[in-house]
C-alpha cells in the first residue's frame, strides 16, 4: 500500500492525465465533425457560380435573331415540304429580315439552289448546315486579320499600344471601353484610359466611373478642352508609366459631320508624334439594333479614318443580328468583340464558328 502523500500525488497525476485525455478526445471528435460538415456542405450545398461559355453567351445574345432565322427555316419545312423555288423565296425573305445583307443572301441562295438541282439538300437540317457553312466562310475571310493583330498583343516592350474607340452617340462606346479595359486587365496588362470626348456632357464622368470599376487611371482635362491635347497628355503619361495600352474615348460623332472627322484626324496625328505608328487600332462601336444604318456608318468611318475592327453592341436587343455578316462581307472588317449584356464581363471575342452555331444549334 502507497503512503498517503504518494497516493495523493499519484491521484493528481492520474486525474491530470485523464483530463488531458478527455480534452484531446473531444478536440479530435469536434474537428472530425467539422470536416464531415464541410464535406456535406460541399456535396449538398448550393453549387458555385460557373461562368457561361462563349457559345452560351452568344446564344443568349442572338436569341431574337435565331427566332427570326432558324425557326423560320423550321417553319418552311413543316409537313415534310421539299425545297423548291417558292421555298427559296421564303428563305430569301428570312435572310434579308435578319439583315444578312443583299450580297451574302445572294451567295447563300445560289449555293442552295445549286445543291437543290443536284438533289443534295432534302430537309431543314441540311439546309441549316449549308447556311452555317457560308456564314462561317464569309466571316472567316476577315477573322485571320483580327487574330493577327489583336488590340493588345504583349506587355509593354516598345511603348503602349494606342487604341482609338470611335462611333456615334448612343452606340455604347464608353461602356465598351470599360469592358475592353477589364478584359485587358484580366490578361495582366496595364491600361490607361483617355477622356478625349470633351464635347458631350457627363462623358468624362462616365469614363471615370469605368476607370474606378477597373482600378485604373484616366487622363482628362476640363469639359470643352482640345481633344488632341488630352490625347497627347494620355499617351505621354502612359509611356512614362510603362503602361501596355491606352484606350482613347472619342466624341460621339455623326458619320456625316466632316468637321468632327477632321478633329479625329488631328487626334491621330498627335498620337503618332508621341508614339510612331499610333493609333495602332481604331475600333468602331456599332449598335446592332441600327441594322443597315450601322453598315452606312461603318462605310463612312472606314473610308475617312481607317477603321481596323468592329465592336458590336446590343446584339441581345435585336432580331437583325445578321448585320455581323453584312459588315464583314461588304467592308472586309473583322468583328473583334461582341457585347453580350450590361455587366463588366459581358463582352466576348468574336468567333465565326461559334456565332454560326449560336444561330442554328
Amino acid at each position: 500500500m502507497l503512503p498517503p502523500d504518494l497516493a495523493k500525488n499519484h491521484f493528481v497525476q492520474s486525474f491530470g492525465w485523464a483530463e488531458t485525455f478527455c480534452y484531446n478526445l473531444c478536440w479530435h471528435f469536434c474537428r472530425s465533425c467539422a470536416v464531415v460538415l464541410n464535406r456535406m456542405i460541399t456535396l449538398f450545398g448550393p453549387p458555385e457560380k460557373v461562368e457561361p461559355s462563349l457559345l452560351e453567351k452568344l446564344k443568349s445574345s442572338v436569341s431574337k435573331t435565331k427566332a427570326a432565322l432558324s425557326e423560320t427555316v423550321d417553319t418552311i419545312f413543316q409537313g415534310e415540304r421539299k425545297i423548291d423555288p417558292a421555298l427559296l423565296k421564303e428563305l430569301e425573305t428570312a435572310l434579308l429580315s435578319a439583315d444578312l445583307g443583299v450580297k451574302p443572301t445572294r451567295e447563300i441562295l445560289e449555293a442552295v439552289r445549286e445543291k437543290m438541282n443536284r438533289n443534295a439538300l432534302s430537309d431543314a437540317a441540311q439546309l441549316k448546315r449549308e447556311i452555317k457553312f457560308h456564314i462561317v466562310r464569309i466571316l472567316s475571310a476577315n477573322s485571320e486579320t483580327a487574330a493577327a493583330a489583336p488590340p493588345v498583343v504583349t506587355q509593354n516592350g516598345t511603348g503602349p499600344r494606342v487604341i482609338f474607340v470611335v462611333g456615334v452617340n448612343g452606340a455604347g462606346k464608353t461602356t465598351s471601353i470599360g469592358k475592353l479595359a477589364n478584359r485587358l486587365r484580366q490578361e495582366g496588362l496595364r491600361v490607361v484610359l483617355c477622356a478625349a470626348d470633351t464635347f458631350r456632357a457627363a462623358a468624362i464622368e462616365q469614363l471615370e466611373i469605368w476607370a474606378q470599376r477597373n482600378g485604373i487611371e484616366v487622363i482628362k482635362q476640363k469639359f470643352g478642352s482640345d481633344p488632341a491635347a488630352v490625347v497627347y497628355d494620355a499617351v505621354t503619361a502612359a509611356q512614362a508609366r510603362g503602361a501596355d495600352a491606352v484606350i482613347v474615348d472619342t466624341a460621339g460623332r455623326l458619320h456625316t459631320k466632316s468637321n468632327l472627322m477632321a478633329e479625329l484626324e488631328k487626334m491621330k496625328r498627335t498620337a503618332a508624334k508621341v508614339i510612331p505608328g499610333a493609333p495602332h487600332d481604331i475600333l468602331l462601336v456599332l449598335d446592332a439594333t441600327t441594322g443597315q444604318n450601322g453598315l452606312a456608318q461603318a462605310r463612312e468611318f472606314t473610308s475617312t479614318v481607317g477603321v481596323t475592327g468592329i465592336i458590336l453592341t446590343k446584339l441581345d436587343g435585336t432580331a437583325k443580328g445578321g448585320i455581323v455578316v453584312a459588315i464583314s462581307r461588304e467592308l472586309g472588317l473583322p468583328i473583334r468583340f461582341v457585347g453580350t449584356g450590361e455587366q463588366i464581363n459581358d463582352m466576348v471575342p468574336f468567333d465565326p464558328q461559334t456565332y454560326a452555331d449560336s444561330l442554328f444549334d
